[in-house]
């Protein structure tokens, strides 16, 4: 059994895992329609200002050891920032997407196309699903949520494609739409908002994950659990200043970054940062 995420021990000590990321610069980066509760087209948006936060993640993961892949943005495409939701890849194979909404549909050819001319098997989804913003890798599970943006019928074309038991938990709250804004993988544990989900997926979480760091709805709302995770260091929105206690607490080391103006589209660190699994 392979366990991607969890990290690896040496001496006693948390080491964390190289990881190849896909992101795609904000370049017409805008909220110009609302299909979550995040976004207010009325509401300005500093356009130059989400470039350089979303300059500064970037750079952030490379001080990590990280390699970050560029995919090339499209106009008309405001969303297409947020790579996690262009694929979920585990083991070389993406499955890519099929967006909820007419407004991210173009997205979903582009990330494909990137991902067969990178070398990888590609499949083109049956059933609605937004790629790791509602499936997430933890350890040789995929958490995968539903109830807003990804259909259930999705997670059981995952299971059959990956070859991975799926774990279905229900989102009940509009404000994170998307699982990994409600949930993060910390290598062989998780971080979540109990409130985010229904009373069976918090009972099945707990079964789970009975360690699990449980986040207050104050760091829930600057969407300080879309994060990412290399096993040792974490990489979260600076203004969860609870959350990052927490971590640090556990052991793990904590990374703050700004990305106040992607947040009001509803996307942080998480949802910019698709991970490639080869």
């Amino acid at each position: 059994m392979v366990l991607h995420n969890l990290p690896r021990y040496r001496g006693g000590v948390i080491e964390p895992t190289r990881r190849h990321y896909l992101m795609c610069r904000p370049t017409y980066f805008a909220v110009e329609y609302a299909i979550n509760p995040w976004m207010d087209p009325n509401a300005p948006v500093d356009a130059v200002r989400a470039v350089e936060q979303w300059e500064s993640l970037r750079q952030t993961y490379a001080d990590l050891g990280h390699e970050v892949h560029e995919i090339e943005p499209v106009p008309g495409l405001p969303d297409m920032v947020f790579a996690a939701n262009g694929a979920t890849v585990v083991d070389g194979i993406a499955l890519g997407v099929q967006f909820r909404d007419a407004e991210r549909a173009d997205e979903a050819p582009e990330y494909a196309s990137w991902f067969e001319r990178a070398g990888f098997e590609v499949h083109r989804p049956k059933h609605t699903n937004e790629g790791e913003g509602d499936l997430l890798l933890a350890g040789d599970l995929l958490l995968a949520g539903t109830g807003f943006r990804t259909s259930h019928a999705a997670h059981a074309e995952a299971q059959e494609l990956f070859g991975r038991p799926v774990v279905t938990l229900q989102l009940v709250d509009p404000r994170y739409y998307h699982l990994d804004t409600a949930l993060c993988v910390l290598g062989d544990t998780i971080a979540y908002l109990p409130g985010a989900f229904s009373p069976g997926s918090r009972a099945v979480l707990a079964r789970l994950f009975p360690d699990a760091v449980l986040a207050t709805p104050a760091d829930a709302a600057v969407l300080g659990l879309n994060a990412v995770c290399d096993g040792a260091r974490v990489v979260l929105p600076a203004q969860a200043t609870g959350l990052i206690a927490q971590l640090r607490e556990r052991g793990y080391e904590t990374v703050g970054v700004d990305l106040s103006e992607l947040r009001k589209a509803g996307g942080g660190p998480k949802c910019c940062t698709l991970e490639v699994r080869r």
